[in-house]
């Protein structure tokens, strides 16, 4: 798999993708993992969490990045660089 590819299918599994590349902008998705852990350059921490997760469970009915509820489908690099917690909140319907 080049290595494009699999950039691009980590960021997604994570509910996140990059928009166009070299942009700040991430467009949110949905996670293919209940949960992970990503250690950051700087030494933060981004945490991406779901609830509800099931592999039926594909819908996102909402986003929650530091406990605020997000409005909108874009995600700003701004947002996680130093760490964040990234809650996605998961429906089957």
């Amino acid at each position: 798999m080049p290595t494009k590819g699999l950039a691009w299918y980590i960021f997604n599994c994570l509910g996140f993708y990059p928009l166009c590349p070299g942009s700040n902008e991430y467009e949110l998705g949905s996670p293919c993992l209940p949960g992970v852990r990503v250690r950051l350059s700087d030494g933060g921490t981004l945490t991406v969490r779901t609830k509800n997760w099931a592999p039926d469970h594909v819908r996102v009915k909402s986003v929650y990045l530091n406990g605020v509820r997000m409005k909108g489908t874009t995600l700003r690099y701004e947002d996680i660089r130093d760490g964040a917690d990234l809650l996605f909140v998961m429906d089957s319907r």
